[in-house]
C-alpha cells in the first residue's frame, strides 16, 4: 500500500493489529474499553440479546435473507489465522448492524439506514472491532447502480444492504441486527436519561429533530408521539440531562458540523448510556430489554443467539474506525446524487480495512472491488476538489 507504515501512525489505527500493540495503545485501550466511535444505535440490540435473548427471543422480528459474497473472499477470510501463534481457530464472525429511520415497525425495508456498522468478532480472542460506514458514502448499492450507500436498505432491505457491504468491501457478512429509533428512545428513558453538554448552536436543530420524530399538535405548543412520548424542548445550552427523545434527536444533528461531527455526538450519547447501564439494576436492565426487542429485527436464529450469548463475557471492543478512511476520502455534490462521501480510491480503502479488521498487510482486493473503484472514480472525480 505504499504509504501504509506512515498511515499506521494515525492515533485511531494504533490497535489495528491484533498481535502487536504499543504500551501507549494498551493504556488507551484500557481507558476507552467501552467507548464506541460511531452511530451505535445497534448497541441496544446487542444489549437486549445479552440480557434477555434466552427468555424473550420470540419477540424479535426474525427475517430470513439470502446474501452474496465475492467469490474469492469467503475462502480467504475463513482461512485467516485468529490465534496469537498464528494457528487457525474459530475464525471471525462479521455482522452488519443497522439503525434505521423508523418510528416503530418497518425494520426490514422502505426505510433508510441512519447507521451502518460492521462488527467483526475474533471468536478466539473475543476482540471486537467496529467500523462505521458513513451513510452518504458513494458506492455500488448492490445492484450495479451507484448512489449513497444508505439507499441500499431502502431499496432492498437488509439483504441488499449486506450485499452492498460484501460487494464493495470484500467481506463475508451473512447476518445482521437492525434497531429502530423507538428502541433507542425507550432505552435512554429506562436509564434515566443521559448527561450531555449541549451547544447553543445545536438547540434549534435538536428541537426540530424531536418534532420530526413525534409530530406536532394543533395548538403548536404540545408535541407528542403516538406511542406516548412527550416532546420537551431544550431551552438552554450547557450540561443537562436529556431524555430519550431529546438524546435521539441530538444524535441525528448533522447541520452543525458535518456527518463526522454527527458521529461524535452519537459517541457521546452511547458513552453516557454505557456508563448508566453499568450501574443499572436488574429491573432497569429488564425494562430496557423488553422495550428494545419489539424494535429489533435480525437474521439470527435461536441457536446463533444462544451461541453468541455464551461467549459474550469474553468480548471486548478493542478498536473502532470510520469508512472511508480519512486519508482516502473526499466529499462533494455528485450530480443528482447530492452531497456524498467519496472513497477516492476504493481499492486502497478496502486494503486498509482488511488490515484494520484482520491484521492482513497489503491485502489485494478482488476484481469486483477494483471494478467498483474504477466506476466510483469515473463518476465522481470531476466533482471533487483537487
Amino acid at each position: 500500500m505504499g504509504n501504509g507504515s506512515k498511515r499506521r501512525e494515525d492515533t485511531e489505527r494504533t490497535n489495528s493489529h491484533p498481535r502487536k500493540m504499543s504500551a501507549k495503545a494498551k493504556a488507551r485501550k484500557k481507558r476507552n474499553r467501552i467507548i464506541l466511535i460511531v452511530a451505535e444505535v445497534f448497541v441496544l440490540a446487542v444489549l437486549g440479546v445479552i440480557l434477555y435473548a434466552v427468555t424473550r427471543v420470540d419477540e424479535i422480528e426474525k427475517v430470513n435473507i439470502s446474501v452474496s459474497i465475492n467469490e474469492e473472499v469467503n475462502d480467504y477470510i475463513s482461512q485467516l489465522p485468529t490465534t496469537e501463534d498464528g494457528e487457525r481457530g474459530k475464525g471471525y464472525l462479521n455482522i452488519a448492524l443497522f439503525g434505521v429511520d423508523s418510528r416503530q415497525g418497518a425494520l426490514s425495508a422502505n426505510t433508510r439506514t441512519d447507521t451502518i456498522i460492521i462488527a467483526s468478532i475474533n471468536q478466539d480472542t473475543g476482540e471486537v472491532k467496529l467500523v462505521s460506514v458513513y451513510r452518504d458514502t458513494y458506492l455500488n448499492v448492490g445492484n450495479d447502480s451507484y448512489n449513497k450507500c444508505n439507499s441500499a436498505y431502502m431499496r432492498g432491505g437488509p439483504e441488499q444492504a449486506i450485499n452492498m457491504l460484501n460487494m464493495n468491501l470484500d467481506l463475508n457478512i451473512e447476518n445482521y441486527v437492525t434497531v429502530g429509533f423507538k428502541g433507542l428512545i425507550d432505552c435512554i428513558d429506562s436509564l434515566g436519561g443521559v448527561e450531555i453538554d449541549v451547544e447553543d448552536r445545536e438547540i434549534s436543530f435538536l428541537n426540530d429533530y424531536q418534532i420530526s420524530m413525534v409530530g406536532k399538535s394543533d395548538d403548536g405548543i404540545h408535541f407528542y408521539a403516538n406511542e406516548g412520548v412527550d416532546y420537551t424542548p431544550v431551552t438552554h445550552s450547557g450540561v443537562q440531562i436529556l431524555n430519550g427523545l431529546q438524546a435521539t434527536a441530538y444524535c441525528r444533528i448533522r447541520y452543525v458540523g458535518d456527518d463526522y461531527a454527527r458521529t461524535r455526538r452519537q459517541r457521546t450519547v452511547i458513552t453516557q448510556m454505557m456508563e448508566q447501564a453499568k450501574n443499572a439494576n436488574i429491573p432497569t436492565l429488564t425494562r430496557i430489554a423488553e422495550s428494545t426487542f419489539p424494535n429489533v429485527a435480525t437474521s439470527f436464529d435461536l441457536d446463533m443467539i444462544l451461541s453468541t450469548v455464551s461467549d459474550i463475557g469474553s468480548y471486548e471492543i478493542v478498536a473502532t474506525q470510520g469508512f472511508p478512511f480519512e486519508e482516502h476520502r473526499s466529499s462533494g455534490n455528485i450530480g443528482g446524487k447530492g452531497s456524498c462521501v467519496v472513497p477516492v480510491n476504493l481499492v486502497e480503502n478496502v486494503s486498509e480495512l482488511h488490515e484494520f479488521l484482520f491484521g492482513v498487510e497489503n491485502y489485494q482486493p478482488s476484481a469486483t472491488v477494483q471494478e467498483c473503484s474504477d466506476r466510483i472514480f469515473a463518476d465522481t472525480d470531476s466533482y471533487l476538489p483537487h
